[in-house]
């Protein structure tokens, strides 16, 4: 994704990838993907990065959109290590970060990172 791509995947400190599960994000994931976005009450870029991750998660069967409030999950917010809103993370069928970006993203590049976590 475009928009200020902040890190290859998304690791934890011995270099492992993250994995979530729908317990981390208090939904479900997507059965081929889920979008995750980190977003704040008054963050104006969320409300436009929300449509967008709407729009191609309607679009493709399977793929999962879930908005998290990053301040009232700050132990998430922290283990992910996201520094601003909004943040996406492209996330395969088994919960592994694929790719991550921070603010608004371009609906080309969404569907192209999605693209690439439902091909892995």
């Amino acid at each position: 994704m475009d928009a200020q791509h902040d890190g290859s995947a998304g690791a934890a400190a011995d270099g492992a990838p993250h994995e979530l599960t729908g317990g981390d994000l208090g939904a479900g994931l997507g059965e081929r993907a889920t979008l995750v976005q980190f977003s704040t009450a008054f963050c104006q870029p969320c409300r436009a990065t929300r449509s967008v991750l709407a729009d191609v998660s309607g679009m493709v069967d399977g793929v999962a959109h879930v908005e998290i409030d990053a301040e009232s999950h700050l132990d998430l917010v922290r283990r992910l290590d996201v520094l601003r809103t909004p943040t996406v993370l492209v996330l395969d069928s088994a919960g592994r970060i694929t790719r991550r970006a921070a603010g608004r993203p371009r609906k080309a590049d969404v569907i192209a990172a999605l693209g690439a976590a439902v091909a892995d």
